[in-house]
């Protein structure tokens, strides 16, 4: 694996292109291919201009890292390959440079990858965005949030592992600077009814078996939890693991999660304590008693009751009667109604579909609430949303889901496709319109009120029914017969209706449509909700029965199409950006490849008319007044102000980059430019421009730093040696360079060093040993260490008899003991640690003990010992090998003698060092800066250490405590009925024919008829034979060759090559396999 180049590098294998606009030839098949190369080399990025294709890899790929974040902030969308990174930084750096809202919009079909594609969008601009600790917290909520929702809103399919059951847009709210310092979701339709039913091969939402598996001993004991097969609304589907999946662990992932968005322990014991009374209220059956329902077993009203803080009996009496309100002329009487089997099996699941939505709708707003800020300057918004589906059965659900997904369709296709071509024509540019399918006849045929839609239809016929019941189901089919039976996208059948929607046809089962719609939740339920003991519980039913009610209830349809153009109406005040997502096989194993499902969402998606119109179109456009004032700065005419006609000034600015006339065009109040290289020529020349600039404002701060910094260097310095060491006259008032051995020309020295290492002084020194003898040594100090490098030769080897670079010593700054120096100008020094100590001298010894003296300082919170004395006593390196052999001692005997110069007398195990007197101990630095900045001397008291918050301080809590403090004693879990096990049988054989392909949707079915109508190509006459090719001259390799260099072609013998260019110097120009390089000529024969 270390020998593999990374995926980014020059070097890396082309497969097919990263821009799809430059395809030779645009047709699905075309298009199909190479996302097939890509794909199958694991490049799963690819461009049509601005929008970026994504192909699920079903796998974890090597370049979401660090690296990654750090090569794609701030670069051109074609400086690197195709990434979700150069979206997610585009948009960022939109928003900072106009000031306008950006918003992306990924759509695909479900299992297609869009919830991922959303994390790492999120991910990117978290780790970009700047910010303090406030801003951290709200960055923390944002990434925590989607363990936490995924968790509470996501299940497994039978398309998909980890599905979106709800749509969420996710607003990032920043402030002027770029700082993420808040958030907004907006939650649409959560599918409710999977909590009480899941298809065959599904799962209920994620947080029922992260329960069951992850919750501890006495939670588990506390919430009555066993194993999933025991819950009548988990065993229905017989499927209650995921692959690769570990529930356990995600468990503990959504329970921080909780914490981090601001959950407190208590409240998150009321969420987990409502899930588990779910699950108890589903194991609650009714029999046949006299045409009435009763309770099957009472032992299973224990539990629910017992969670939910209602009384057993009340639950009871709620669930299999209900009163109901009659008014006769201007007086009102309350009848109590005995319900039927299947009205309290439905009004218990009713409860349970309450009761676990508005748990949803509150995890929602407590994250909202943790993101709120007062006001809102500018943000980023993320459209994470179910993606289209078809199922073996589709119901109400999957009609809104694929209602929801055709509205997107129709951003896509008005804002890319529709808009940009209207564009052109208002502005006056040139242009040949390109036919398209436009799916508004579809969003019409379900959301229009006139004519009536089916969504108006299904209002009506909801508006009438009294009480559950198929016929509502079967007068809602005949209307929608009579309504919009004649749409040439509606269809009927004897179940239900079909739609031809723009990804295919799909057939909708009406059974259940009417009561899902109404989502009715009687007065009866919700009274005894709010009769519970549990605050937490109440809260989440808030109603006021009391106040009369007028109008018609608000339906799920109505909601779901208002929350769809309110999603509509806030995207289009943004500026969009588009991830496509496709899912290349059913499998969901890496490296699989389904042709024909590929084509099918290639088709239905529109991609080839996007390129189209990409090719023929232009890739940026600004209205005059925009564009001036981005590129103002470009010539001294235009900054800071254009005082002309805008027209002239745009015209003015492009011709002072030397733009070619047909990479422009200008509209009305619009420029527009043809090909993103033109753009980068703008942004390349501007950048200069603020480059240069910022130089000039850097090199005059830096200075002032630098005046600063090292001003106070020397004070400091002198500070350590004031009254204790006379001081040389060159030394007092000298600059610190630090570096005086000038590593960069040096790499053998360097590379004795840590790699990331920062070095603070380096100096050639003289070293002493136990005899006093003298070698030199380069000294290198950096903020851990202290280094001491030395030459030998080489005894063995190619290298023999060389001379080499070999560490000698390494200090850590920390174990350093003491430093000791004399008292007179001397530079020798002795470092004193536990084994044995270092004699040293330095004429820079003043510098280079005030950076020790510092990072001694930031490693210890100590101050370095020194040691001021004209007899210093050191000890010398051990001679034996054993661990306690005396290593003996030496001393230094200073005084006063003539000269600037030491001099050294070695007398036996003591050295005399004789130097002339210095400067005065009280000597100061004397030197006066005439630069601009000079350092005051200012009393300093450090600031304390500020303490970090890990926030992992309360995770230690027990969580051992009783869940609640319930008035009730907890019951036991009761035996589960044979009769109440899956109704799923393991042997019963599964119809999994709505997996295949769907049949052509809408979009492909108006392209072919388009293509059925097309004359024939050149009038049906023959075509002419081809004109021949000028011939490029070739060679043949006779030896193989490895490229050397970015720029080179590598080859083998017998390879054929186009030569281009031949060069005097030897070195060829050529194509090998549509690469362009160069090559040397003496390794081909020509042909």
């Amino acid at each position: 694996m270390g020998s593999k180049y990374h995926w980014q590098t020059a070097n890396v294998k082309v497969s097919g292109v990263d821009d799809m606009v430059l395809l030779s030839k645009i047709s699905e098949d075309a298009i199909t291919e190479n996302l097939r190369k890509r794909y199958n080399d694991d490049y799963i990025f690819t461009y049509i201009g601005p929008v970026l294709i994504s192909v699920n890899p079903f796998k974890q790929l090597p370049y979401f890292t660090d690296r990654e974040v750090e090569l794609y902030q701030g670069a051109a969308q074609y400086e690197n390959p195709p990434h979700i990174y150069a979206l997610a930084d585009n948009m960022f750096r939109n928003m900072m440079i106009d000031a306008e809202n950006q918003c992306v919009i990924i759509s695909g079909e479900s299992g297609a990858g869009k919830t991922v594609a959303a994390k790492f969008i999120m991910s990117y601009i978290s780790k970009v965005s700047g910010g303090g600790a406030k801003v951290q917290h709200v960055k923390d909520i944002i990434l925590q949030s989607n363990p936490l929702l995924e968790a509470f809103g996501n299940a497994k399919t039978v398309r998909n592992n980890n599905s979106s059951r709800f749509g969420k847009y996710f607003e990032i709210q920043f402030s002027r600077g770029g700082a993420p310092d808040g958030g907004k979701i907006s939650n649409f339709l959560l599918e409710k009814s999977r909590v009480v039913s899941q298809n065959a091969g599904e799962r209920n939402f994620h947080i029922y078996y992260q329960i069951l598996e992850g919750a501890s001993s006495e939670q588990r004991e506390n919430l009555g939890v066993t194993t999933p097969d025991y819950y009548f609304y988990l065993n229905q589907s017989g499927t209650y693991t995921v692959d690769d999946v570990s529930d356990k662990k995600d468990f503990a992932e959504t329970m921080e999660a909780m914490s981090v968005v601001g959950l407190s322990g208590e409240e998150q014991d009321s969420v987990l304590q409502i899930v588990a009374s779910i699950l108890h209220l589903g194991n609650i059956s009714f029999r046949e008693e006299n045409n009435y329902a009763s309770v099957e077993s009472e032992d299973f009203l224990a539990f629910p009751s017992f969670l939910l803080g209602v009384q057993q009996e009340a639950l009871c009496s709620k669930l299999t009667s209900r009163v109901m309100d009659s008014k006769w002329g201007g007086r009102s009487e309350s009848i109590a109604v005995t319900l039927n089997t299947e009205q309290a099996a439905f009004t218990r699941d009713a409860l349970s579909k309450a009761l676990y939505g508005r748990l949803f709708d509150y995890l929602v707003e407590s994250v909202n609430k943790a993101m709120r800020k007062d006001h809102e300057d500018l943000n980023i918004g993320v459209l994470d949303i179910y993606g289209f589906e078809i199922f073996q059965k589709n119901g109400f659900e999957q009609f809104c889901i694929n209602f929801v997904n055709e509205k997107l369709q129709q951003i896509f296709i008005e804002l890319t496709l529709k808009a940009e071509q209207e564009e052109y024509v208002q502005e006056g540019i040139q242009w040949t319109p390109i036919d398209y399918f436009n799916n508004k006849v579809v969003c019409d045929l379900i959301e229009s009120k006139s004519p009536p839609g089916v969504m108006c239809v299904l209002d009506d016929v909801c508006a009438t029914m009294h009480a559950k019941g198929e016929g509502a189901d079967l007068t809602l089919l005949q209307k929608l017969q009579g309504q919009v039976g004649s749409h040439e996208h509606f269809s009927s059948w004897n179940q239900g209706f079909v739609i031809h929607h723009y990804a295919g046809k799909v057939s909708y089962d009406v059974s259940g449509f009417c009561e899902r719609n109404r989502d009715v939740l009687f007065n009866d339920i919700i009274e005894l909700m709010q009769s519970s003991e549990f605050p937490f519980i109440r809260a989440l039913f808030p109603e006021n029965l009391d106040a009369e009610k007028r109008g018609r209830p608000t339906t799920v349809g109505s909601k779901i199409k208002k929350q769809a153009n309110t999603l509509v109406q806030t995207l289009m005040r943004c500026t969009p950006h588009y991830v496509r997502c496709i899912k290349p096989n059913e499998t969901k194993r890496p490296g699989d490849w389904e042709e024909k499902r590929v084509r099918h969402q290639v088709e239905y998606l529109g991609l080839r008319e996007n390129i189209r119109v990409r090719r023929a179109g232009f890739s940026y456009r600004r209205v005059f007044n925009k564009f001036l004032q981005r590129y103002a700065i470009l010539t001294p005419q235009s900054w800071p102000v254009w005082r002309g006609e805008q027209h002239e000034g745009v015209l003015h600015l492009l011709r002072s980059v030397n733009m070619d006339q047909d990479q422009y065009q200008l509209g009305t109040c619009k420029v527009f430019i043809r090909a993103p290289e033109s753009l980068f020529l703008l942004e390349e020349m501007r950048e200069r421009k603020y480059n240069g600039y910022a130089r000039v404002i850097q090199k005059a701060w830096r200075k002032h730093v630098a005046v600063q910094k090292y001003v106070k260097m020397r004070q400091e310095a002198s500070d350590i040696l004031l009254h204790k060491k006379e001081r040389r006259r060159n030394s007092l008032n000298r600059n610190f360079v630090g570096d005086y051995i000038g590593l960069d020309l040096h790499p053998e020295i360097r590379a004795l060093i840590g790699k990331r290492e920062r070095v603070e002084f380096a100096d050639v020194v003289l070293k002493y040993d136990r005899r006093f003898r003298s070698v030199k040594r380069d000294l290198i100090l950096t903020p851990k260490y202290l280094y001491l490098i030395g030459r030998e030769k080489v005894k063995q080897g190619p290298d023999k008899g060389q001379i080499q670079e070999v560490l000698k010593r390494k200090i850590e700054i920390q174990k350093i003991q003491s430093v000791s120096l004399s008292c007179l100008q001397d530079d020798m020094f002795v470092v004193h640690e536990e084994e044995y100590d270092s004699v040293l001298q330095s004429v820079f010894k003043t510098e280079l003990l005030s950076l020790m003296v510092k990072r001694y300082n930031e490693k210890t919170n100590k101050k370095l010992p020194l040691k001021f004395n004209n007899l210093l006593e050191f000890k010398v390196k051990k001679g034996g090998w054993g661990p306690f052999t005396s290593g003996g001692s030496r001393q230094i005997q200073f005084s006063l003698g003539q000269g600037d110069e030491a001099v050294l007398k070695p007398s036996g195990k003591i050295l005399h060092v004789s130097i002339g007197p210095g400067l005065s101990k009280d000597s100061r630095p004397t030197r006066k800066d005439n630069r601009k900045s000079r350092y005051i001397s200012h009393a300093h008291n450090p600031t304390p250490k500020q303490q970090h918050n890990t926030g992992t301080g309360d995770k230690c809590i027990s969580r051992g405590r009783s869940l609640r403090q319930s008035s009730m004693e907890q019951p036991s879990l009761p035996r589960l009925h044979g009769n109440r096990q899956s109704i799923l049988s393991p042997q019963q054989p599964q119809d999994m024919a709505f997996m295949e392909v769907p049949e052509t949707g809408a979009a492909g079915l108006q392209r072919r008829k388009s293509k059925d109508v097309k004359p024939d190509p050149g009038r049906g006459r023959p075509k002419p034979s081809p004109k021949p090719r000028p011939r490029t001259p070739q060679c043949r390799a006779v030896w193989a060759y490895d490229a050397q260099d970015t720029d080179e072609l590598s080859f083998n013998t017998d390879d054929i090559i186009e030569i281009l260019t031949e060069d005097t110097s030897g070195w060829w120009f050529g194509r090998l396999r549509g690469r362009e390089g160069m090559f040397p000529g003496n390794y081909v024969e020509k042909i």
